[in-house]
């Protein structure tokens, strides 16, 4: 797995500024991300704007730690965080992707952003109560591991299934989704062999079948294929074509 490379850009403000940005980029270290910081990098008599160019085009992502200085310095073109904002936002440096820069705030009193952010959304570290439910939102998007991921689509549980969908399996279908209802009363879901045995038939012709009913939305798969239920949909179904008591 490729470790994505995240570059730091920090105002010196305080000493205090200095460490805790130098803190956070040890730890984003530490959960399997590239951090590049001039902390890291630089000695006396590098070549800062080098430095600069190079790690913000090779960067899968690129920090800004908006405190009100670094805003003010990234408005006013001032210093390296000037210079960083001239390299991002000009023509010069076309492998840079402005879609990959994440502001990070850090301010006492109202948020601000450089103008040029103004549109993005932001990461706010300035309460330091709420710094452990920031820092696993700032990893898990360096990660791109969300934590909710966007389920797929279902059937529509009110369209109606036409008999020549069921490729000509109507009655064992029919058989099978009454059998799981029947066995799974008023309970969560049916015990998948037990079904089997019900019906006398193989587990993989038991398979086959299931399948057939969970692509048409009428049945569900639970631990492994061990117990199975009857969606609503399938409950619907079974009842329209009076095959439950």
């Amino acid at each position: 797995m490729e470790v994505p490379k995240v570059f730091i850009s920090y105002s010196h403000d305080t000493l205090e500024h200095k460490k805790w940005t130098l803190e956070l980029a040890i730890r984003l270290r530490n959960n399997g991300i590239d951090a590049i910081i001039d902390q890291f990098e630089l000695t006396a008599g590098d070549d800062l704007p080098q430095f600069m160019e190079i790690n913000l085009a090779r960067a899968d992502k690129i920090l800004m730690i908006c405190t009100e200085t670094y805003v003010d310095k990234a408005n006013d073109g001032q210093g390296g965080v000037g210079y960083e904002k001239m390299i991002i936002t000009s023509n010069l440096l076309n492998r840079i992707d402005e879609n990959k820069i994440i502001p990070i705030i850090r301010q006492n009193d109202i948020i601000a952003v450089p103008t040029f952010l103004k549109t993005k959304l932001y990461i706010d570290f300035s309460k330091e109560s709420n710094f452990e439910f920031n820092y696993d939102n700032l990893v898990r998007t360096i990660h791109n591991t969300p934590i909710f991921e966007k389920p797929p689509i279902g059937n529509n549980p009110f369209t109606i299934i036409k008999d020549h969908q069921l490729d000509g399996d109507i009655k064992v279908l029919d058989e099978t989704l009454s059998m799981i209802i029947k066995l799974q009363g008023v309970e969560s879901y049916a015990n998948s062999s037990g079904v089997a045995i019900r019906l006398n038939i193989s587990p993989s012709m038991f398979k086959v079948l299931a399948i057939k009913l969970i692509k048409l939305g009428y049945a569900q798969w639970y631990s492994n294929n061990k117990w199975i239920k009857a969606t609503d949909k399938g409950l619907m179904y079974a009842f329209n074509k009076n095959m439950v008591d």
